[in-house]
Parts: C-alpha cells; sequence; structure tokens
C-alpha cells in the first residue's frame, strides 16, 4: 500500500472510528475475479483504467450522497486520494475504501440529523421571506463548512416543512399536524435504516461502482440481488408486478409488468418513486435508502394479502407530491399480458374506414415447448390471430400500438416483423467476435398487407425499438408518437464469479443495429411525425443515464425496401400540424406536456407561503391529468375503467395522440389508394392488396 494510500485510509478510519462495517475476508477474491472478467467480456474492450476509476469513484460517492449534502469539501478532497487508484486496488483485492466511505458516510449522515432533530425541529418559520430552496442538486458543490451544511438542512427541512402544510391547507384537512414530531420519526428512522450493519449491500454498492462504469446496464449482483434478478426475469418481481431499480434512495418503477397488480389498477406510473411501504393494516414505513433487497421483502407477500405503497410521482422532482396506493398481491396473469385487437370504424372527410387496432404490452414468448405444446405462448402468433380477423372484417388499415412497451424476447420481434414484411434481415447484432443478422424466417408469408402506422413513445424499448426501426427502414410503417423511444440497444449476459456466495456480473456483451447501420442505442427510433405524449416531457431515456454507451454505425445490411411509404412522411406530417392544431382538446393536451416539463425541469421552489401554494396548487392540477384522475379523489375508478376497455377491446376516446393516429392512417390509405389509381405499374405496391 503506498504512502498517499495509507493516509488516505487513515483518515478515513479516524473519522469513522465508531462504525462497525468491515469487508469480509473473501470478498477481496471477489473484486479481484471481477476486475480480471470486465475489461475481457464487457463490448467496450475498454481496460480498467484511471478513467474507469474516476468513473467508479464519481458512482460510489454520488451513491451515498447523490444530492451534496452529507459529505463537505474537506471530505471529498481526502477521497479524491483514490480517484485514480480503485482500478489497482480492485487488481490487488483491496476493497477497503468502500466500507471506509461507507462508515465516513454513516458519520456525516448522524450528524446532519441530529441538527435536524435536536435543533431544526424546534424552529419557528417565517414563511413569508422571498427566499428558494434548490431542489436539483446533482451538480451543486458540496458545502465548504458545517456551517454551509446546516444552512442547506435548514431550507430542507423548511421547504419540508412548507410541503406539508401546503397539502394540508389544499386538501382542506381538519386534523392536527404534527410536524415536528413526523420529521423526527422520520429522520430517525431514516438514520437507522442507513446505519445498519449490512456487509453484503455495501460489497454491492462498492463492485457496482466500478460495473457501471463501464454502462449504466453493467452491473454486480450479490447473491441475494442475483435472487431478485431471477425473480424479475420470471416476471414475478415484488408480488405487485414491477421491475424495481435504485434512484437517489428511493425505488423506481423501471417497468410494469402487463397483467400484474400495479397494472390492474392503473395509477401507478413507470418512474414514480416508492418511498414508503405499509402492510396491511400496520403502519407505513419509511423505505428510503433501505437496501433495495429488504425493501422488495417488505412488498412481496403472499397472494391475496394487501400492501401499500406511498409513492412520489415521476413528474415531481421536488418530492412535494405523495400518494398512497393500496394494491392486493397477485400472479401476474397471463391473459393480461396479451396482445389485444379490435376493429375501429372511423369517420374521416365524409368517408367511413375500417382500421385494425393492435396493442402489445409486451413482447412474450415461451422458450422451452413448440408451438403444439399446451401452455406456449407466442405474442406474434396472438397477434397474427388479430391480424386474420382484420382481414376477414375487411380493414383497410392497421394501428399497431407499442407504446409502454419496454420489449421482452427479440425471437418474438423477429417474428411480429415477419407478419408485415415478406424476407431479409430485421436487426443486426455486434458482439465481441462478430456481426450477425437475425433474418425473417424463409417461405414467410405475410400477414398483413395494407398501409399501417406505429404508435411509440418514451418507454418503448429493445424489442419495441427493434420492430419500430426495421418497419421503418423497410418503408413498411409510418412511426407517430413522441420524439423517439427509449435508446436501449444492448444485450446483457449474467456471468458467474465463482462459488455462489461470490454473486454473479451482469454485463453488456452484444448491441443492437437497425438493418441501415444504426444503432438503436440513445437516438432510440425517431417518429416520422411528433405526437408527443405526458412522458415526452419527462426526463426519462437512456441519453439520461450515467455513462451510457454512445450510438454508433456500422456497415448496413443487405436489404431492400418492402414497400415506400415513407414518401408520405412530409405530406402525413402537414396534414396532421394542421389537424391538431385547430384540436382543442389536442391543443390542451400539448399545453398539459409543456406544463409537465415546467415542472420536470424545475430548478428551484418558493419558500415563501403563498408563492408556493399557488405553485403547488397548479402542479396538482397537471399531475391528475397524468394520473387520470376524474375527480374521484385517486384516480382508482378511471384506472379500473381504463384498464376494462382496454381488455374489452373498446375504444378509448380520451387518449387524443390514438385518435389523430386513425386520421394519419386514414389519410394515409387515402394517398396510397390515389398513387396506384394514378400509376398502375408502382413497383412497391405491387401484389400487396387482396
Amino acid at each position: 500500500m503506498n504512502k498517499k494510500h495509507a493516509l488516505s485510509v487513515a483518515c478515513l478510519a479516524a473519522f469513522a472510528a465508531s462504525a462497525a462495517v468491515e469487508p469480509r475476508n473473501y470478498y477481496g477474491k471477489i473484486a479481484v475475479r471481477l476486475a480480471d472478467m470486465l475489461p475481457k467480456y464487457h463490448v467496450l474492450q475498454q481496460p480498467l483504467n484511471d478513467e474507469m476509476s474516476q468513473r467508479a469513484w464519481t458512482n460510489l460517492v454520488t451513491f451515498y450522497d447523490f444530492d451534496h449534502s452529507v459529505f463537505l469539501k474537506s471530505d471529498l478532497d481526502r477521497l479524491s486520494a483514490h480517484q485514480l487508484t480503485l482500478d489497482d486496488e480492485m487488481r490487488s483485492g483491496d476493497i477497503r475504501f468502500g466500507f471506509d466511505l461507507y462508515n465516513l458516510y454513516v458519520q456525516r449522515l448522524k450528524e446532519r440529523i441530529d441538527y435536524v432533530t435536536n435543533t431544526l425541529v424546534k424552529t419557528e418559520w417565517d414563511f413569508s421571506r422571498k427566499e428558494t430552496y434548490r431542489i436539483r442538486r446533482k451538480d451543486a458543490p458540496w458545502p465548504a463548512t458545517v456551517e454551509e451544511a446546516q444552512e442547506h438542512w435548514r431550507k430542507r427541512i423548511k421547504n419540508e416543512v412548507l410541503m406539508m402544510k401546503v397539502n394540508h391547507d389544499l386538501d382542506k384537512a381538519t386534523n392536527n399536524l404534527d410536524i415536528a414530531g413526523d420529521i423526527v420519526k422520520r429522520y430517525r428512522q431514516y438514520a437507522t435504516v442507513s446505519s445498519e450493519p449490512d456487509e453484503e449491500a455495501v460489497l454491492q454498492h462498492c463492485l457496482s461502482a466500478v460495473c457501471r462504469a463501464y454502462d449504466p446496464h453493467t452491473d454486480y449482483l450479490s447473491p441475494a440481488s442475483k435472487e431478485d434478478f431471477d425473480m424479475e426475469m420470471n416476471l414475478s418481481l415484488c408480488g405487485v408486478g414491477a421491475v424495481l431499480s435504485m434512484d437517489d434512495g428511493a425505488l423506481k418503477i423501471v417497468e410494469i409488468m402487463p397483467g400484474g397488480p400495479i397494472d390492474v389498477d392503473g395509477r401507478i406510473k413507470e418512474g414514480d418513486k416508492i418511498v414508503g411501504v405499509q402492510q396491511g393494516a400496520g403502519e407505513m414505513e419509511n423505505v428510503m435508502w433501505q437496501p433495495m433487497k429488504k425493501t422488495i421483502k417488505k412488498i412481496r407477500g403472499a397472494k391475496g394479502t394487501r400492501v401499500t405503497l406511498e409513492i412520489i410521482p415521476r413528474s415531481d422532482p421536488s418530492g412535494a407530491t405523495k400518494k398512497r396506493i393500496e394494491l392486493v398481491r397477485d400472479e401476474i396473469k397471463l391473459e393480461d399480458q396479451a396482445a389485444t385487437g379490435h376493429v375501429e370504424r372511423v369517420t374521416f372527410e365524409s368517408k367511413d374506414r375500417k382500421l385494425g387496432y393492435v396493442y402489445l404490452p409486451g413482447f412474450y414468448g415461451t422458450m422451452d415447448k413448440r408451438p403444439s405444446d399446451e401452455g406456449f405462448r407466442s405474442c406474434a402468433m396472438d397477434v397474427a390471430k388479430c391480424l386474420a380477423d382484420f382481414n376477414a372484417q375487411g380493414a383497410e388499415g392497421l394501428v399497431l400500438d407499442l407504446r409502454g412497451d419496454g420489449g421482452g424476447s427479440l425471437r418474438e420481434a423477429v417474428l411480429l416483423s415477419a407478419l408485415f414484411v415478406q424476407s431479409g434481415p430485421v436487426v443486426q447484432i455486434r458482439d465481441l467476435r462478430q456481426v450477425g443478422c437475425l433474418p425473417i424466417p424463409p417461405g414467410n408469408p405475410v400477414a398483413f398487407k395494407k398501409p399501417m402506422v406505429v404508435l411509440i413513445d418514451r418507454a418503448s424499448a429493445s424489442a419495441s425499438e427493434i420492430v419500430a426501426g426495421h418497419l421503418q427502414d423497410t418503408g413498411r410503417a409510418i412511426i407517430l408518437g413522441d420524439v423517439r423511444t427509449h435508446g436501449k440497444g444492448t444485450v446483457q449476459t449474467v456471468l458467474g464469479l465463482g462459488p455462489e456466495k461470490y454473486g454473479s456480473m451482469k454485463i453488456t456483451t452484444a448491441r443492437f443495429y437497425r438493418i441501415d447501420g444504426r444503432s438503436t442505442q440513445l437516438d432510440g427510433v425517431s417518429a416520422d411525425i411528433h405526437l408527443p405524449s405526458l412522458l415526452d416531457s419527462l426526463d426519462v431515456g437512456e441519453d439520461k443515464l450515467t455513462y451510457a454507451l454512445p450510438f454508433s454505425r456500422i456497415n448496413p445490411a443487405d436489404y431492400r425496401l418492402s414497400w415506400n411509404l415513407n414518401k408520405y412522411v412530409n405530406a402525413l406530417s402537414a396534414r396532421s400540424a394542421i389537424r391538431t392544431g385547430a384540436d382543442e382538446r389536442f391543443k390542451k393536451h400539448l399545453e398539459n406536456v409543456r406544463g409537465m416539463k415546467e415542472i420536470s425541469d424545475r430548478e428551484e421552489v418558493s419558500l415563501e407561503y403563498e408563492t408556493r401554494k399557488a405553485q403547488m396548487k397548479a402542479d396538482r392540477e397537471l399531475r391528475e391529468l397524468d394520473d387520470e384522475e376524474d375527480g374521484d379523489g385517486d384516480g382508482k375508478a378511471k384506472a379500473k375503467d381504463k384498464n376494462r376497455r382496454r381488455k374489452r377491446n373498446e375504444p378509448r376516446e380520451d387518449d387524443v395522440v390514438l385518435q389523430e393516429a386513425y386520421r394519419v392512417l386514414a389519410d394515409l390509405i387515402r394517398m396510397v389508394e390515389q398513387d396506384q389509381t394514378n400509376d398502375k405499374e408502382m413497383p412497391e405496391l405491387k401484389g400487396w392488396w387482396f
């Protein structure tokens, strides 16, 4: 150990003398194996060098102190000795820094919370002062002195007190508020949870910081977190049907499983954060900063039992709005995951049209059975059945709705594209050794041969992006929706690190590319016609993740256009802009999108009562639209009604984006019909119409 390293460790140890969390004797061996495997198997083939060390250091420090409110600048100056040495320490099996950092964090957090619970809760707050609180602090400097730290915490607690008071007043509640008692209880619990000795959790954070220096999807999985990952892959995570990740101390809803309790209830959205859990009729427990595995165990439970989640909506960076949603734990219902479809009758420009509509919640598919086996599932086969029905009813076009579709089976993505395109490659995959294509099987019978549009949003990811990109590149469909899809164009593999107690590593080993050579990474699939959802205004997407892999290109695959619908985009876009510009409901929708973006981008909030009350009242009205509330207090009735309509294939008149998609499709059908009439020899249309 060099002198600089020894001095830094000594300083940290002195700060953390009261902490007791120490690495187990075999943790160093895990670090050595991980340091050896990361450069070998990651798609970047990047050495574990000083650049990766700097990234890992930043990941670990900001994991514990994401808003720069616990450590002091002097702490960071001492910690910086490890910025360029973590790579060497990993290779030598030295993971002491991760544990010393955690112990220092516990000590500093205790100091901050002692100040909150012993001093600030006794303060008489003056809400007539014109001052503000900075709610986005990821780029803020760390406090230079204890006094600066205390000033930040003074404003932080004042903001929390003001939020509680305004919410109480807006709700016109008559109960007496015990704000001081609530804050003391919450922060003492926060300190207790954050300082509970858990060697495996500290190791998890330390090694994950190194893995995520390569990209946000590469991760270390301790034995406990590997169990959670396996349950996630089996669609059974948490017993409420959600994929979760840690985000600034809370559990973030990354993906909602179709057919699960959260999906069926309809009030919780992807991007919402879980900050509290209540078991049955028990008390609500604050779960901020609890290890993920402990919170998940609280959320899981026997089928039919009740759990209440306290949620901060995805649109509220200030945390001013919290809602409690009771769910009944249940298994994910396979029938609710299935693709659904119906024929919509649309009158457009005095002409009646029959338009097919398919909603696909996920790319599900049974991997270990044949189609003839009992229990075999295939989203492509289910969509094919819908298309056969559309053909029988004389549907003139199709809306394929991939909004909110987080992906799934790559095989099913290829088979779904094959329903609309006869032959050729669907997607290219580049791994450490080669570039390969996944093609449509030979002798493929096209299931639907009429014009089509595809609806996407910022939550459409992975397999959804493969299908949307393929249909766009082959000229087979017009893409409508948010500016672009999520932008995840990578493939992960889970590798064991040795004995079971060593855990595993989830590592990015390949990348997806469209057949024209563009990656779906970061850029996703861009909409041909922009019809934004509320999600389009929020800070979501692969491009928002730290150290996301960059966009890249490879050579195009050998492919040809299956149609040439792309040539109609300019005319369709112009006509859609005129329509939506004159549509009062759509104009109101766009105002809401802009309003949600203003909330999402907000950096500071007022600490003056009347100003803050007006702001929070306006914010509430906007969030009610995102929550799809209808005035019943919690939006549950409307959310359930929405799910009932979806399951029964009933039209959604409140979905202004879908209604405009029907009009765009009707426009497209008319344009294609005119071209077919004017040019009998159009090669791109030959053989496509029944």
